[in-house]
């Protein structure tokens, strides 16, 4: 079973790999402040998680930086996922605010609707 998943992950990040897709460009303004919100943001992901590509693909389509933090190793990462978040599941979006709060944002398709609401994506 370990060596189906380690191939299909393969098959998957060449795929995603093959046709990664194009940031949109926008006027420097509006990308820099676009920016500075996802600045404090980050990705807990695995590399070749299909979800996690999903996620990953999305944010590269409209041009949102987010840091990306591998939680499938031991390490810092991961703990902090466990000890901050909750759980060990990814995707998962931190998204840090201006009053210092935290969200832990779960699953793929929430993340994608929360980026969209937030930035007014199709």
């Amino acid at each position: 079973m370990k060596a189906i998943r380690w191939i299909l992950g393969r098959i998957i990040l060449l795929l995603d790999f093959i046709t990664t897709p194009k940031p949109v460009v926008r006027e420097a303004a509006a990308q820099q402040a676009i920016d500075e919100e996802t600045a404090r943001w980050s990705l807990y992901q695995f590399h070749a998680c299909p979800f996690c590509v999903k996620t990953r693909r999305h944010l590269k389509r409209h041009a949102l930086p987010v840091k990306l933090r591998d939680a499938k190793v031991e390490g810092e990462f991961k703990a902090e996922l466990i000890r901050e978040g909750g759980r060990h599941k990814v995707p998962c979006l931190k998204i840090e605010k201006l009053d210092g709060s935290v969200e832990w944002l779960y699953q793929s398709n929430d993340i994608i609707a929360y980026v969209n609401n937030r930035f007014n994506l199709a």
